[in-house]
């Protein structure tokens, strides 16, 4: 019997085919860098039809009637994922009723501007989150697809200091099982509600030099139900001891680098490696900490050792929208563009398992694409946050010259 998850995720695939139907569009770019190894194609030509990519090359026949878009300054790559963000600032409260084009306008400013076609969202309030996705993929609201944690669920009398601020009545409705099986009803109740993963707060920081572990059977059992039905598990780890929760509990994502490197050796990185653990660094986060340094060395070292790293930001939880210093922060580590490329696309879709539809520019997949002003191999990975127009399924969401 498939799960209510997968129930949600068909009916919304549907919805999408829907909307997208005979969103059809040629995009010339004076260079098109197809997938992260690929060599850059040079003065090519980008067909979707029905919000699919049709045809990529030198000498593309577009058919008569198309719309045609030019750019011939622009760089063109497969969508970009943010894999870590929230939709927890008041201003998405009552998403079913706001209007459709103040949400719009939202989504352009949070996502859309940096060039997102897929955003991950790591905890919210699924009333608000189901909502805006439902009416993203009904196409009376253009943005980015939409996965979402729901509520993350966190240890026993453990929250984060700094979530005491959010509005009363929501406090209570944060899980925070107490057993293995209200781990699980709370992974349940989540899926009911519309989410596609789960998150666990396996080091919940409760105050600013104290973090509270979850036990591991707690975090085991969730993992073990969300397992079940299919989703992938993200973590909040924050130290050692919360790497190590993540670890025994089988954690599929780490959704920051741990911001305590204390202990974070090259034996522990080599297990999470071998435990196929990908890790989002967030490096904006931690930019002014004083231990920055240590927390580049030691994603660049969990990179060198064969693991995963996705792009996320934390965006919607940091107010301040902007890439520069996220991608300033990844140059600092020594990654270069194909690396970058990487955690914004191909390494986010094969997590996803839509590596099938997703993450490269290429005949069959998704008419995602994300057109750069400028060009990051002559200019370094700050031109990668300055994006001209962010196109999803064929269907343009964002246009840096129509935005005020």
């Amino acid at each position: 019997m498939k799960s209510i998850g997968a129930v949600v995720g068909f009916l919304l695939s549907l919805l999408l085919a829907a909307s997208v139907n005979g969103q059809t569009l040629a995009i010339e770019v004076g260079k098109v860098h197809a997938s992260p190894d690929a060599k850059p194609l040079s003065a090519a030509t980008i067909l979707i039809r029905d919000g699919k990519i049709a045809a990529v090359g030198r000498r593309v026949a577009v058919p008569k009637g198309v719309n045609i878009l030019r750019c011939a300054q622009c760089s063109a790559f497969a969508g970009f994922w943010n894999t870590h963000v929230h939709f927890m600032e008041p201003k998405w409260n009552d998403a079913a009723r706001l209007p459709a084009d103040q949400l719009g306008k939202q989504l352009r400013e949070m996502l859309g501007k940096s060039g997102f076609t897929t955003a991950v969202d790591t905890g919210s309030d699924p009333r608000n989150t189901v909502a805006l996705r439902r009416r993203i993929e009904s196409a009376e609201v253009a943005g980015p697809r939409i996965y979402t944690a729901g509520l993350p669920l966190f240890p026993s009398n453990a929250l984060p200091y700094y979530l005491r601020d959010l509005p009363p009545e929501i406090l209570p409705s944060l899980p925070q099982p107490k057993t293995s099986a209200d781990a699980a009803e709370a992974v349940r109740r989540n899926i009911e509600a519309g989410a596609d993963i789960t998150k666990l707060f396996t080091g919940s920081i409760v105050a600013p030099n104290q973090v509270v572990p979850m036990p591991v059977d707690i975090a085991l059992a969730a993992v073990t139900a969300a397992h079940a039905h299919h989703q992938l598990v993200f973590s909040h780890a924050t130290n050692l001891p919360g790497v190590r929760v993540a670890l025994s509990a089988g954690v599929d994502v780490l959704a920051h680098a741990p911001e305590d490197t204390n202990g974070l050796s090259d034996d522990l990185l080599r297990q999470m490696v071998q435990h196929r653990m990908a890790v989002i660094p967030t490096l904006k986060l931690f930019s002014k900490d004083s231990n920055i340094g240590a927390i580049r060395e030691r994603v660049k070292r969990f990179h060198d050792l064969g693991g995963t790293l996705m792009f996320g930001t934390d965006t919607g939880f940091l107010p301040d929208y902007d890439m520069q210093e996220e991608y300033r922060q990844i140059e600092l580590c020594g990654f270069g563009l194909n690396d970058v490329l990487a955690m914004l696309t191909t390494a986010p879709a094969q997590r996803f398992g839509v590596d099938h539809q997703e993450g490269r520019i290429e005949p069959g997949m998704n008419g995602d694409l994300t057109l750069l002003a400028g060009d990051p191999t002559t200019s370094g990975l700050g031109a990668m946050a300055n994006v001209r127009y962010t196109i999803r399924s064929g269907k343009i969401i964002y246009d840096a010259s129509a935005t005020p």
